[in-house]
């Protein structure tokens, strides 16, 4: 099937591991040029040079190391991409996500912290953007949620909380730009091998006195499919909706879970 991404410019938030890596590949795979980032620099060099090395594709791929946190940094990270890429066609919005919590332990600056990262970052990233897609008539944002906007997920009280936010607003900005060809969507990962879910197991393992390896059956047991998810399930999808087979489709909240959220919708 032909996407018809090739030479298309992205932003990919985040991907020096797990899932927005995976968006990363599958994006270099079908010849998109590529913007990513991390807090870690040897990290996301690496990650770079995977991706040159495995694709195989005639692309341009800029590593930068960046607090998705910051506002200034957002700002500067940005104009470098400008710089080196051009206008950009598709954002990936991207984090790492809050940590694993329950309500009477999280303090104000928590709450502050996690609503930079998972609301603010999308929001700065996205509004820098979007003129230059305007401009063009042709535009994609993604967000990377959790399956927890459909079903909350025991121990995530500020991811369950602030990714709601994100939903909302995506459905929102959807509405506003896609008169403009810019499509905004969300999909929503259900339980992945990624690092962070290794360190909810870990959490979950020391809370419980269960080994990482019985919680895990455990959750895929629940799973219709019966078996945790890898990020690859999720990337193929991230790369269907920023092709141009997806452009009547926006607003959207996307599961990728198993068939494990208990919604119709």
């Amino acid at each position: 099937m032909n996407l018809n991404l090739k030479s298309k410019n992205a932003i990919v938030c985040a991907s020096s591991q797990g899932l927005g890596k995976a968006a990363a590949m599958d994006l270099a795979m079908e010849g998109v040029n590529l913007a990513i980032c991390s807090r870690d620099l040897n990290k996301i060099n690496k990650v770079k040079d995977e991706i040159l090395e495995k694709t195989k594709q005639n692309i341009k791929v800029v590593s930068l190391q960046v607090n998705l946190d910051s506002a200034e940094e957002i700002n500067g990270f940005f104009q470098e991409v400008e710089s080196s890429l051009g206008s950009v066609d598709i954002l990936v919005n991207n984090t790492g996500g809050p940590p694993p919590s329950s309500f009477e332990q999280i303090s104000d600056e928590d709450w502050q912290n996690a609503f930079n990262s998972t609301m603010m970052s999308a929001v700065r990233l996205s509004r820098a953007v979007i003129p230059n897609m305007k401009e063009n008539g042709w535009g994609r944002i993604i967000n990377i949620s959790s399956v927890s906007v459909k079903t909350p997920v025991n121990g995530l009280f500020l991811s369950n909380s602030l990714r709601m936010g994100v939903l909302g607003w995506a459905k929102a900005l959807a509405d506003e730009v896609a008169a403009h060809g810019i499509t905004v969507n969300t999909v929503c990962p259900g339980y992945t091998r990624t690092e962070r879910v290794e360190a909810i197991l870990e959490s979950q393992s020391s809370s419980s006195g269960l080994s990482k390896e019985e919680i895990e059956k455990t959750i895929a047991d629940n799973i219709p499919m019966k078996r945790v998810g890898e990020a690859e399930d999720l990337a193929g999808l991230i790369t269907f909706l920023a092709s141009k087979k997806a452009d009547y489709m926006t607003g959207l909240a996307v599961q990728v879970d198993g068939g494990s959220a208990r919604t119709f919708y």
